[in-house]
């Protein structure tokens, strides 16, 4: 095979290379995965831990999604796990401390996601601040509103002699953590997949999404072409942080309670999903299949290190070195086309 029949298989190869990367995490799981007593059959590939891997990680693939979002823009958002956190615990506190119904409790919570990205895309568009400064105060704030609306505690059942349930879990948290009759599935996963799905359809058959692309590949050219940037952006930032509030509602009812530590670096694993799947952190190319993708390939690894018994501070070490690895592989890739 001659120098540029090499090349050019190559290049294809690296258009897939997200999914070449995910085939050999399945099968890596496989290998190393304990077997089960009695089948003998590895654990990793069956089909509960497969079920069970989709719900562990359905907060980060929302929080991925809306972070491919951002990252299409060339922006980025550290203040996703804060505002899960907020959102974890005024849905708590709505529905467990005021005995609120259901669905105003998400409406409020999601209007509280809202606000958060609008403040963000603001600083962003209008005020011209750095993603990154504008978000890191966000991620300071939205900590800092939970605690305060919290009293500093875990909003739970009787956690306070006032609130309006004092015992047991709230219906709705054993509903969304429960797996539905027939299918197996729990509704958290089933949100996790149906947003990122309509997403995905969104960035690739709307105008919206063409308008990432554009900005994310060149802003002034994209605002020379007649693209509105800075409403794009409001609005993006907003979807993102709406993303994390429903996210917030997940983890709510996984942990029945509202921790105000809730989403301690889940920023960094969103934004790991987005970049290993295959999206450019420089903007202008990926999309949420390639987060799909990413978060299935966080979900595997966590879960063949978890298997093993591997404790937390090596897997933060090899989280690590994936990442680095991924963006090195984009550099190349960059310098490249």
């Amino acid at each position: 095979m001659d120098r540029g029949k090499l090349h050019r298989l190559l290049e294809k190869l690296n258009d897939y290379r997200g999914v070449i990367a995910l085939v050999v995490v399945f099968v890596l799981g496989i290998i190393f995965s304990p077997r089960a007593l009695d089948t003998g059959l590895p654990i990793f590939l069956s089909w509960q831990t497969q079920l069970a891997i989709l719900y562990e990680y359905s907060e980060y693939g929302l929080l991925a999604t809306g972070m491919t979002l951002v990252i299409l823009t060339g922006g980025i958002d550290l203040s996703v796990g804060s505002v899960l956190g907020l959102s974890a615990v005024l849905f708590s506190l709505l529905t467990i401390g005021y005995g609120w119904g259901v669905a105003p409790a998400i409406g409020a919570v999601l209007l509280t996601g809202l606000a958060c990205g609008l403040v963000n895309g603001s600083l962003i568009a209008r005020f011209k601040m750095q993603p990154f400064v504008a978000t890191l105060a966000m991620m300071t704030a939205a900590r800092g509103a939970a605690k305060l609306i919290a009293g500093g505690i875990k909003v739970q059942p009787g956690g306070q002699p006032w609130y309006a349930m004092q015992e047991g879990t709230p219906p709705f948290f054993l509903w969304m953590t429960s797996a539905l009759p027939g299918i197996g599935v729990q509704p958290s996963t089933l949100i996790f997949l149906f947003c990122i799905l309509v997403m995905a359809a969104l960035v690739r058959y709307t105008s919206y999404g063409r308008w990432l692309y554009a900005i994310g590949g060149n802003e002034e050219a994209a605002r020379l072409s007649g693209i509105r940037v800075g409403a794009v952006k409001v609005l993006t930032y907003a979807l993102c942080s709406m993303f994390a509030a429903m996210a917030g509602v997940l983890n709510a009812c996984r942990q029945d309670l509202g921790d105000t530590e809730a989403g301690m670096t889940y920023e960094l694993d969103a934004i790991a999903a987005v970049v290993i799947g295959g999206t450019s952190l420089m903007g202008g190319r990926g999309g949420m299949m390639f987060t799909l993708i990413g978060v299935l390939i966080m979900a595997y690894i966590n879960k063949i290190l978890s298997l093993n018994a591997v404790e937390l501070a090596p897997r933060m070490v090899i989280q690590g070195i994936i990442i680095t690895i991924a963006v090195l592989i984009q550099q190349k890739r960059g310098r490249s086309s």
